[in-house]
């Protein structure tokens, strides 16, 4: 323990205080990584983080070979070329531009392409709208891909240079996305803390795939036809690949900690060791919540917050295990899984309870959409909500809303 105790003190003494966006943190993360192909096309609210990123190479601060593509489909399809040719490969995006590039997003996931992409939440049309919710990438949940989200700019920065470590793992070979909540997180400036470009380099370290195509004496085929014969048994290579992840999640977080004095998990508890209200949320809302539950603790609530940080894969019995007295439980989507209702969160965290054999009551509260605010009171409300399911033990109303117009 006293060695790990010193390593961080020394990670905090060369550690440099900035101030940065959530974009320009991502773009930061990217030049100390130094990939060798960035696949680059502009979507509202990502463009900046990809102009900054285009800046380090023209001024020779990276070694990168930026890609200016015509559409998101082509920047996923260069990056899925370039990684199978053995290159660390990244892009980023935003949501229409996301879905543009789904179908290349499931070529990436299944033939084992460990690259990165940044991924600036927003909402999908129609009607148009250039803010945030999680629409965009709820859509690619069954896509394959490791999902990390993120409450800061310091979290876009730690969960990008983290994700080159998580996907390049030789026990997983799987794409990650890294989240931010558009205009939210990437066009709000904040205090954070970056690492020496040497560690880095250090902790991420050199690619050196074991299988590419450029690989001379190992002639190999990448994206075959392939039909009823093997795809299923392909298909389950996939599945147990990704069965690693929580594991490895865990380990890269830990060595992380020891280079930057910040742990990370699969989820953040944040007083829930005694919580009996509880809300579970995603990205850049944790901090709102978390600041509601310390003003129901005030008035003598027992409230807590799960963060999910590793949306993908779910980490359902983390989330179950970090509230072992819960009486309720609220679960905050910023998106809806349509013709289901409610959220798809709400709707994983109950299937997976039930089948662990929990009878906690969880209530859906849909929030956010199109960018809509959030503010402490809202959540404020929602626990209070809580309080009247806890006692009855009854669920009630199936679909909440926070801060919707009547």
């Amino acid at each position: 323990m006293a060695g790990v105790a010193a390593e961080t003190e020394k990670a905090k003494r060369t550690a440099q205080r900035v101030a940065l966006t959530g974009n320009d943190a991502a773009a930061e993360a990217f030049r100390q990584v130094d990939p060798d192909i960035a696949a680059v096309f502009p979507i509202t609210p990502q463009t900046e983080l990809m102009h900054k990123f285009s800046e380090f190479v023209a001024n020779g601060k990276v070694h990168t070979d930026l890609v200016n593509v015509e559409s998101e489909h082509s920047a996923m399809s260069a990056v899925v070329g370039a990684q199978a040719a053995g290159a660390r490969s990244i892009t980023a995006t935003s949501a229409v531009g996301f879905i543009l590039m789904l179908e290349v997003v499931h070529v990436a996931s299944s033939l084992r392409l460990p690259c990165v992409m940044a991924v600036v939440n927003r909402a999908l049309n129609s009607p148009l709208n250039i803010h945030c919710d999680h629409s965009d990438t709820m859509t690619a949940r069954d896509s394959g891909w490791i999902q990390l989200f993120s409450e800061d700019a310091q979290e876009v920065y730690d969960n990008v240079i983290q994700a080159f470590r998580i996907a390049e793992h030789s026990d997983l070979l799987i794409p990650c996305m890294v989240t931010l909540d558009g205009f939210i997180l990437s066009h709000t400036q904040e205090t954070m803390e970056m690492l020496d470009d040497e560690q880095v380099k250090g902790f991420v370290g050199e690619y050196k795939p074991e299988h590419y195509l450029l690989k001379g004496k190992e002639p190999m085929l990448v994206g075959p036809v392939d039909l009823q014969d093997w795809l299923f048994e392909h298909k389950r290579q996939n599945i147990e690949a990704t069965k690693s992840a929580p594991r490895i999640i865990r380990e890269v977080g830990e060595e992380f900690a020891k280079l930057s004095g910040r742990s990370y998990d699969l989820i953040e508890g944040y007083r829930t060791e005694d919580a009996e209200l509880v809300i579970v949320v995603l990205g850049s809302t944790a901090g709102t919540a978390k600041e509601a539950a310390d003003a129901m603790r005030d008035r003598g609530v027992a409230a807590g917050v799960v963060k999910i940080r590793a949306f993908r894969p779910f980490p359902a019995e983390e989330i179950w295990n970090a509230i072992p007295n819960a009486k309720a439980i609220g679960v905050m989507d910023r998106s809806v899984a349509f013709g289901l209702g409610a959220g798809p969160v709400f709707h994983e965290l109950r299937s997976y309870g039930y089948e662990l054999g929990k009878s906690v009551p969880v209530v859906s509260w849909i929030y956010g959409i199109g960018g809509r605010d959030i503010a402490p009171e809202h959540v404020e409300g929602a626990f209070e909500e809580l309080k009247e399911v806890a006692s009855t033990g009854r669920v009630g109303v199936r679909d909440r809303y926070l801060n919707l117009r009547d």
